[in-house]
C-alpha cells in the first residue's frame, strides 16, 4: 500500500497538482475552513460559522482576546458584525448599503445594532460612532467606506485601553491613516497572511497604546 502511494504522489509532483491534492486532504487551509469559504464565497468557517474577514493569523490572534466586556464599532457590517457579537459585551456597525444590511439582518444576535447612513456632505456616516449606544468604545474596527476619515474620527472616541483596528492595511491608499495613528502616540502590529474566501496575502493593522484592552 505504501508502494502505491508512492507512485501515486510521484505522478501528482510530476504534473504539478501533487500540492493542491495536499492542500485538499490535509492542510492548514482545510482545517481553517478556506475551501468552504472560497466554494461558498462566505467568510465562514470549516463548520459554515461567521467568521470576521481578516487573515487567519490575526483571527486567532484575536480570538482568545476577546472578553465579555468590551465594546465594539464597526465601519462596515458583515460576518464580522456576527463573529463579534459571540465574544463580546455589544457590537455597533455602520452601513452604507441598506440592501445588504436587510440581507444581515435577520442574522444578526440581540447584542447587536446595525445602521444605514448615506455617504453624504453631512459625514453621517463618519459621524455615527459619535450618536448615543456607548460614549466611547474600546475596539473600533474600521473595514469600510473612507478608511482614512473613519481612523482619523474614531480615534477621540475609544476607550483609555482602545485599539483600532484597520483591515487591508497594506494598501497604499490607507497610509494617511497609518501616518495619523503615528502622530497620535499610537503603535502598530502588522498581521499578514491568506483571508477567507481570497487566495492573495492580506494586512490587517492594530493600533494601540499600552494598557490596552487586547494586552498587546
Amino acid at each position: 500500500m505504501k508502494f502505491i502511494k508512492k507512485i501515486i504522489w510521484k505522478i501528482l509532483n510530476g504534473v504539478g497538482i501533487g500540492g493542491m491534492v495536499q492542500l485538499q486532504l490535509k492542510s492548514g487551509l482545510k482545517d481553517d475552513g478556506w475551501f468552504k469559504s472560497f466554494q461558498t464565497k462566505k467568510s465562514i468557517d470549516k463548520n459554515g460559522q461567521p467568521l470576521a474577514w481578516y487573515n487567519y493569523g490575526f483571527l486567532k490572534f484575536l480570538d482568545n482576546r476577546l472578553t465579555k466586556d468590551l465594546n465594539v464599532f464597526e465601519y462596515g457590517a458583515g460576518n464580522s458584525t456576527i463573529w463579534y457579537a459571540q465574544k463580546v459585551n455589544f457590537v455597533k456597525s455602520v452601513e452604507n448599503d441598506q440592501k445588504w444590511i436587510e440581507i444581515l439582518t435577520p442574522q444578526l444576535p440581540k447584542n447587536t445594532k446595525v445602521v444605514f447612513r448615506e455617504l453624504n456632505e453631512n459625514k453621517d456616516y463618519l459621524h455615527e460612532i459619535s450618536m448615543a449606544e456607548k460614549p466611547k468604545y474600546d475596539i473600533v474596527v474600521v473595514d469600510g467606506r473612507r478608511r482614512n476619515d473613519c481612523v482619523m474620527f474614531a480615534v477621540d472616541y475609544l476607550t483609555e485601553k482602545g485599539v483600532i483596528i484597520l483591515d487591508n492595511s497594506e494598501r497604499e491608499d490607507y497610509q494617511p491613516a497609518k501616518d495619523f495613528m503615528q502622530q497620535k502616540g499610537f503603535k502598530r502590529i502588522d498581521f499578514w497572511g491568506i483571508s477567507p474566501i481570497v487566495a492573495n496575502n492580506t494586512c490587517t493593522s492594530v493600533f494601540y497604546k499600552i494598557n490596552n484592552c487586547l494586552e498587546i
